[in-house]
């Protein structure tokens, strides 16, 4: 098997400009509210306003415009709990290309609804994303399809990175960037553009304690399975993928676990606080910033915002908790 090539700066800005004709740069709002609780100067980078809701469509739409005609022919196929489907959907259909998305029987209906919406053929596998993405790729092998991988594709870690660069040109003084981990591409791409671009500004990973297979790889180097139990289905998978970690193994500066509850209670805060739309993923950063609050006084702080895709039983489940805000610190 060939590796795959690790992306580079030059990948990424290549990639912006293949997808600048289709997307817009999402927004980078300062929140001193947030600022105050964590006693730093807090911004949120906010990809829920990418036109699928999700950050990931920027690595679609930078792969899919590249693939060669037989394999535009052929159609694409891929698995995902939800916002890897919708990019690849939504650039499959930017492009005239057929799309097969493979989604676990539980997926998020709102993420279903728009894969749908976009003219994708869903097929619903398994209890999970993994069950979904072995499916999938006996599926891809038996219609001769071009199968996209969730991480394992550099054109797909490319694209998302721009993300990073977005925010680091309009605060090119930010100390620290805050990556939800799932898969592991969005929190790669940031390392790369990082490392690239100033290399003193530090990425941090974090992940659920209850889907923690991307934390052990990266903290024990190599490719490991673990249970997935959380209910932020951004960050549910059972293994790693390789070309990620690989690149999260050279230059991730930190990982953090936060629980589920945490997240739970970062995502009210989110939304009460910034007043959008904002799904579980997307608040992990928050629930990794509370936890290092200490560490992060007095800095610059990016957090990604991965995503608003959240259905009206989740929100109503995640603000109907009642749970206080952490008081802010002296």
């Amino acid at each position: 098997m060939i590796e795959p090539q690790v992306p580079t700066l030059a990948d990424v800005l290549d990639a912006r400009r293949r997808i600048s004709p289709h997307l817009r740069p999402t927004p980078l709002y300062g929140y001193p509210a947030l600022g105050e609780l964590l006693g730093a100067e807090v911004f949120v980078k906010h990809e829920n306003h990418q036109p699928v809701g999700a950050f990931k469509v920027r690595g679609g739409v930078n792969l899919v415009s590249q693939l060669s005609a037989e394999e535009r022919e052929r159609g694409v196929i891929s698995a995902s709990t939800g916002n890897h489907g919708q990019s690849i959907a939504y650039a499959a259909r930017l492009f005239g290309v057929p799309a097969t998305i493979c989604v676990p029987e539980a997926a998020n209906p709102v993420k279903v609804a728009s894969m749908r919406g976009l003219g994708a053929e869903l097929v619903f596998h398994g209890r999970d994303f993994d069950d979904a993405r072995e499916h999938c790729e006996r599926l891809a092998s038996d219609r001769g399809s071009r199968y996209v991988h969730s991480g394992d594709e550099p054109l797909l870690i490319a694209g998302v990175a721009t993300e990073t660069l977005e925010i680091l040109e309009e605060q090119p003084e930010t100390d620290v960037i805050i990556v939800p981990v799932g898969g592991g591409s969005g929190a790669a791409g940031a390392c790369i553009v990082a490392r690239g671009v100033r290399p003193a500004t530090k990425v941090i990973g974090v992940q659920s304690e209850a889907a923690p297979a991307a934390y052990r790889s990266w903290r024990e180097r190599r490719l490991v399975e673990d249970r997935m139990e959380t209910f932020a289905e951004g960050l549910a998978t059972r293994t790693a993928f390789a070309l990620p970690q690989l690149i999260l193994r050279e230059s991730l500066d930190s990982f953090v676990l936060v629980g589920d509850d945490e997240i739970r209670t970062a995502q009210a805060l989110m939304i009460e606080t910034t007043r959008n739309l904002v799904e579980a993923a997307g608040a992990a950063p928050l629930a990794a910033a509370l936890r290092m609050r200490d560490e992060l006084a007095g800095k610059r702080v990016a957090l990604v915002l991965s995503g608003g895709n959240a259905s009206r039983e989740q929100l109503l489940d995640v603000l109907s908790a009642g749970q206080p805000a952490p008081a802010p610190t002296a």
